[in-house]
This record gives C-alpha cells, structure tokens and sequence, in this order.
C-alpha cells in the first residue's frame, strides 16, 4: 500500500509528538528547546477549526456534542459570524474586530482593493465530511493522557507554540484560508485572516 506524502508527514508528526514531546513541522527539527510545536518558513500559515457559531456558555461551540468542557485558550474561526476567536475565562474574545465598510486594503500584488462587505466563507470543503469525534494529536509531555478537546492540543506547560513566521502575510500568503494565523516579522504583530480582511494584534 503507498502512503501518501499528507498523510505521511501527519503521520511521522504524530509519532514525533509521542517519541519526542516536541514537533517541527515544514523544516527538519526544532531549534528552540523552550517549543513543542515549531514551523518552518515558506510563506504558509496555521488554519484553525472552523466551527459554525460559538456562545458564552457551555458547551460554548454550537453543536458541540462532547463530554469534555472547552477550556479556556481555545482558537477557532466562527464561519456564522466571520470571526477568529479565542475563548477566555469562559467567554468568546474576537481576534478580528469588527471592520466599517467599505474598507480599503491591499491584495496580494500590493495593489489597493476597495471591499464592501464580508466575503462569504466556502464551507463546502467540509459540509460534506462526518467529524471524527476521536480525532486528536496531543503534543507533550502529557499527550498520551491528555483528555481536553481539541484537534491539536499542546500539553506541555513549559513549553509553547511558535506561528508560522513571515514577513508581511497579508502580501505573501496568496490564497489565505479563513481562520489563517501567522506572525508577522516585518510589524512584529499576530495577523488573522477571517475570509475577508487580515486583522493585526500587537501587545
């Protein structure tokens, strides 16, 4: 049987987090002792779960079916309201503001481009496929016993997660998916992209 080269790379990554407690994904090892999960360059972000609505109450993900109680440090991308959030203390923060339209910004060739309203978000991609409740890749220290939900959890509490690093990603990710998260090197800020405008977020 041949093994595809996604599927290998998730599965080589799955079996790292277990043997090492520590990942590189897109470059050859981790070069920061103090990071489980560390990605290469390339001009590539990290996409996070789209869930169709979120509340400030448990379960706080509408439809969320699980025993387990979301915890607090949660990243997702609200496709019904367009939103990437983290939730904190139990209640919903939104990472891309709110924008007043018509917005000007710029496209991928550095051209100014004049939006009017929210881009709808194709969510055709994964209407179709049935969720894997038990889908999990755990990251850590803890990772075989770790019970808090999540597609990728990241147990260590010694040790963090670097972004994907570049400069500009609102220039340099062509084609950028909604709920896209990268850190940018050139304004040292977090840039998020809802399916319509990158927002920026510096301490």
């Amino acid at each position: 049987m041949r093994m595809s080269k996604k599927t290998f790379i998730i599965a080589f990554a799955f079996t790292a987090s277990l043997a090492f407690s520590q990942v590189a994904i897109g470059k050859d090892n981790v070069t920061n002792t103090s990071v489980s999960l560390e990605f290469g360059t390339g001009n590539k972000g990290i996409v996070l779960p789209w869930v169709n609505g979120t509340t400030n109450s448990s379960p706080y993900i509408t439809g969320y079916t699980g025993t387990e109680t979301i915890v607090d440090g949660t990243i997702v991308c609200d496709v019904s309201e367009k939103k990437v959030k983290y939730l904190k203390e139990g209640t919903w923060f939104d990472l891309t503001g709110s924008p007043t339209f018509p917005l000007t910004v710029k496209d991928a060739s550095n051209n100014d481009v004049t939006i009017t309203a929210f881009s709808t978000i194709d969510t055709t991609l994964q209407d179709a496929l049935t969720e894997q409740t038990t889908a999990k890749a755990a990251i850590g220290a803890d990772g075989a016993t770790d019970t808090k939900p999540g597609i990728l959890v990241l147990t260590d509490k010694d040790k963090a997660m670097i972004l994907p690093k570049m400069d500009s990603p609102h220039l340099n990710i062509k084609n950028p998916a909604p709920g896209m998260m990268a850190y940018d090197t050139n304004k040292k800020q977090l840039a998020v992209y809802n399916g319509t405008v990158w927002s920026f977020w510096k301490p």
